[in-house]
């Protein structure tokens, strides 16, 4: 099983972040590289526990379905999203928003992925998805990010 984290530094309030976090519209438009949609579930807006989204992506070439729940929830410190169905044997993203003491908020992303197939997978998780997998969590970031100071700054 792979497990990596991230940390953003955001100008914004951990509300903001946890609030934009939790926005499938705003995750669209994150992975619209990866053509990501959605194609069940929750289909625009906030999610909140309990919820779940289908997405449809292409990532390597090929055409993957996953279904994810909110399964933790406390606002504005801290949710967690799971795979309920789809290409990994196991998926587990825990999102943190700390205040930084100036305002804005460090969100930390940890991730605990495996893949399927065994010992092939568990090759492929280690030389490829890892490494893809943090870039992908990298650039939703910077996205995340991006909105939260915007609307910081107009509100």
């Amino acid at each position: 099983m792979e497990h990596f984290e991230t940390v953003t530094h955001i100008a914004a309030s951990p509300a903001i972040v946890f609030d934009l976090s939790l926005d499938v519209d705003l995750h669209t438009a994150s992975m619209a590289r990866s053509g990501e949609r959605i194609i069940g579930g929750v289909r625009t807006g906030r999610m909140a526990l309990g919820d779940h989204v289908t997405w449809e992506a292409r990532h390597f070439g090929i055409k993957w379905r996953m279904t994810s729940r909110i399964s933790a929830y406390e606002r504005p410190g801290s949710f967690v999203d799971e795979q309920v169905n789809g290409p990994f044997r196991r998926w587990h993203h825990t999102h943190r928003f700390v205040p930084d003491g100036r305002g804005g908020t460090v969100m930390h992303d940890e991730i605990r992925f495996a893949a399927p197939f065994g010992l092939v997978g568990a090759a492929v998780e280690t030389v490829v998805l890892a490494r893809y997998m943090r870039n992908l969590i990298q650039a939703r970031n910077v996205h995340v990010k991006q909105r939260a100071e915007e609307s910081a700054r107009t509100s």
